[in-house]
């Protein structure tokens, strides 16, 4: 890895009206790490995933992408300027995202919704966007579906297409809001592994979830969320494992009861161990 942050963020903060939704967010995120917001609904996470390349403009802080601050001029005044939309363009150009939902076209096929980014943001030649298109297609094992269109698709389908989009752009770094939060449970698992896959080819993620179980296996850091706050934060080990704050304790909880519940008739010792320590 690389020793500065691809991502950091510091002291981001967030407001909507009154309401102050992020409240001094640090972090860093590092090539080809994995990074998993876990949190109660309402914490933040979604609102600092979106900061991380300004959908949603951050009142307070920076944001940093590869060096270059993310969304205003450095002018060394109080006030700061926004920046134009190109230069925010450019310097978010790394970074990809995956949505709850799948945001598809009904109206195009799988292999022109993939395309159409390349096309329109890039000026991408159309014969060459379907190239690369059916590529990223091929990476999430739909290369067959690039001629149907998205009504004949389960949901773990739309949503493998929706990642196959943003992988279509050559990113750095992808983001994805809870990318299964959509999905019947016996579809979840397809997109995980599509996930999984790109971890183990050392893709940076970002992810928001609530799989925890999922979170404990293939992120790097795991960040707990509330209330606008980072309220602990490290190694999935740490956090799943020997969490130091009351709050992850409560939190975590139910999926621990869950947890062992399931697993010990059949005696899954490897899942036994995984919440041992941490409930207590």
């Amino acid at each position: 890895m690389s020793a500065q942050p691809i991502l950091k963020l510091r002291a981001v903060g967030k407001s909507y009206g009154a309401t102050r939704v992020l409240k001094g967010i640090d972090l860093d995120v590092m090539r080809g790490e994995i990074v998993t917001l876990i949190g109660p609904s309402g914490s933040g996470k979604t609102t600092a995933l979106r900061c991380m390349n300004f959908l949603e403009p951050y009142d307070e802080g920076e944001v940093w992408i590869k060096g270059q601050l993310l969304g205003y001029r450095c002018t060394g005044r109080t006030l700061r300027d926004r920046d134009s939309e190109a230069s925010v363009a450019e310097v978010r150009r790394p970074v990809s995202m995956v949505f709850q939902q799948f945001n598809l076209w009904p109206h195009m096929s799988v292999l022109d919704n993939v395309a159409a980014p390349l096309v329109l943001a890039k000026k991408m030649r159309r014969a060459d966007a379907r190239d690369k298109a059916r590529a990223a297609l091929a990476r999430v094992g739909l290369q067959h579906k690039a001629d149907v269109y998205p009504a004949r698709l389960s949901g773990g389908q739309q949503q493998r297409v929706g990642i196959a989009r943003a992988l279509a752009i050559e990113p750095e770094v992808m983001l994805l809001d809870e990318p299964t939060s959509a999905l019947d449970p016996e579809l979840v698992e397809e997109v995980l592994n599509v996930i999984r896959s790109l971890a183990q080819d050392g893709m940076t993620m970002v992810m928001v979830t609530h799989e925890m179980s999922f979170a404990a296996t293939i992120s790097d850091k795991v960040v707990f969320m509330e209330a606008g706050q980072i309220v602990e934060s490290g190694p999935p080990a740490q956090l799943f494992g020997n969490s130091r704050t009351p709050r992850l304790q409560q939190f975590l909880k139910p999926w621990f009861d869950r947890s062992l519940s399931v697993t010990a008739p059949a005696g899954r010792a490897d899942s036994v161990e995984q919440t041992s320590g941490a409930s207590s």
